[in-house]
């Protein structure tokens, strides 16, 4: 993708994007809409040129078999590696904390209740 932003017919890269595989039959679209700033992006001319090259049997085929863009080597976001397993000390650790944290809640929630037990006897009618 290449801008003229000055009109002066001087051309330089905006966007550059190797590997891309678009299907057949499917239309560019574009918009000057950018939020509270509409007014203040025109597109004034698009030109879009169909390069022919010599392909290989293989890719011709691949192209024909397209029906979803697609970028070669292009990572796309939430697509991360999945994370490793935790290791056995890690998972040991946590069982163990979260253990004596469960053991510590009880002991305090069974002092709580020995208190209000108690509060509760002491009225006076």
């Amino acid at each position: 993708v290449l801008i003229d932003i000055d009109g002066k017919h001087e051309w330089r890269d905006c966007i550059d994007v190797p590997g891309v595989h678009l299907p057949r039959g499917y239309y560019f679209g574009t918009s000057s809409v950018t939020g509270d700033l509409s007014d203040n992006h025109d597109i004034i001319s698009l030109k879009l040129y169909q390069l022919t090259v010599e392909r290989t049997p293989e890719e011709e085929k691949r192209d024909r078999e397209v029906f979803l863009p697609v970028v070669d080597n292009l990572k796309l976001p939430g697509m991360e590696a999945p994370l490793e397993p935790m290791s056995g000390l890690a998972l040991f650790l946590i069982v163990f904390f979260s253990l004596v944290a469960l053991v510590f809640a009880i002991v305090i929630g069974i002092i709580v209740y020995n208190k209000w037990q108690e509060q509760s006897r002491k009225h006076f009618y």
